[in-house]
């Protein structure tokens, strides 16, 4: 990757690129000259008319801010051009998707294309709580076989820990995924997880929620003679069916199961670990890859984004030129490569063995379907 060819740049114009209103053509300035006088160049992307072959889930983690909302918008349009029903939810609490895809995303899934089957969702695991979707929110839910109006306002988890039970937004967060992942409209559903921390912590949930779970059914029969003397206690109060109940409790279960399975499966799960060519990020990134082994979790592809390289060294589907630093004449630019190259090496070290994809670093900002097209190209 060392002998890359770079044309210089002398100049920038204030406006580098725009896009067409049907998001397929992206006008740049040629790299020889960035003068208002000179005529723009337009790049052309070749996009995908056929079905992305793939896995059935696609999860893109790392550390913050190293452009993991954009891999995944990206991987979603490309699916759904491709003509796989698609769904890209992110579960970072910082959502972006709405600002990469330049519009309104709901918080439950919901159509954002007529013309390709893209569909997308901000899981927003605060409202999730408050409206006791998730099965340890603290908020609703009759887990406790109708004991929850006896305790007054309170739910029974308000009332033993203080308040909404610890990590209730995170498990709020899984039980949506769960939920998703298991849709039928979707043939594919692509997460952009949040940052590093909190994504092994929602990994973690299966394995907590499956040993709680067990535990709730525990308790549930064992207090089940016990409920129709309780309810005597505090009036006729109408206790829900207990078997029921229990039902829904073990149909959740086997989700669980089934989630774990499946993140466990090279052949269904792609988890992608997305990193920036510098040593802290590649470093972060090896321990994710670690934490992930731990949960028996493989890693199918590391994406380093930002590479300062020519576009053309990674895909063939994009025909033209884009602006790129000049490592010629630019000190500037040619120590952040010299960062970059130690940190690729390193990066090629630790990944041996793994498929690496490489999305070069733009001048301009990677929103709108337009530069996602590009980003996707790099990704195929």
């Amino acid at each position: 990757m060392s002998g890359i060819d770079i044309e210089p740049v002398d100049e920038a114009d204030e406006e580098l690129a725009g896009i067409d209103d049907g998001g397929q053509t992206i006008e740049v300035t040629p790299t020889d000259s960035v003068t208002e006088e000179e005529e723009r160049q337009t790049i052309e992307v070749d996009p995908s008319d056929e079905d992305i072959p793939g896995p059935d889930y696609v999860l893109y983690g790392g550390k913050g801010g190293v452009g993991k909302t954009t891999m995944a918008a990206a991987t979603a349009l490309d699916s759904a051009r491709g003509g796989v029903p698609t769904l890209v939810v992110s579960t970072d609490p910082a959502h972006s998707l709405s600002d990469t895809f330049e519009t309104d995303v709901p918080s439950e899934p919901d159509r954002i294309r007529e013309d390709i089957p893209l569909y997308a969702a901000e899981i927003d695991p605060e409202a999730a709580v408050e409206e006791g979707q998730a099965a340890f929110a603290g908020q609703g839910g009759e887990m406790f076989g109708g004991l929850e109006g006896m305790f007054g306002e309170e739910s029974p988890m308000d009332s033993l820990f203080g308040g909404p039970m610890p990590g209730s937004d995170e498990a709020a967060a899984m039980q949506l995924l769960l939920e998703y992942m298991d849709d039928d409209r979707f043939e594919r559903v692509v997460v952009d997880t949040a940052p590093t921390g909190h994504t092994l912590r929602l990994l973690q949930l299966p394995e907590i929620m499956d040993t709680m779970m067990g535990r709730i059914v525990q308790f549930r029969q064992r207090i089940g003679g016990m409920i129709d003397g309780i309810k005597g206690m505090f009036g006729d109060q109408e206790v829900p069916d207990q078997e029921a109940d229990l039902q829904d409790l073990e149909v959740l279960r086997e989700r669980i199961e089934r989630l774990r399975a499946a993140l466990r499966d090279p052949a269904r799960t792609d988890f992608r670990i997305v990193l920036v060519p510098e040593e802290m990020s590649v470093l972060e990134s090896k321990r994710l890859r670690q934490q992930l082994r731990e949960f028996d979790i493989p890693v199918g592809t590391v994406v380093v984004n930002r590479v300062m390289e020519p576009l053309s060294d990674v895909t063939d589907d994009v025909e033209g030129d884009f602006l790129q630093p000049n490592l010629d004449d630019c000190e500037f630019c040619q120590r952040r490569w010299d960062v970059q190259q130690s940190a690729l090496a390193e990066a090629q070290e630790l990944f041996r063995g793994t498929d690496v994809r490489r999305v070069p670093l733009f001048a301009e900002e990677v929103q709108g379907e337009g530069m996602l097209e590009v980003v996707a190209a790099c990704l195929r």
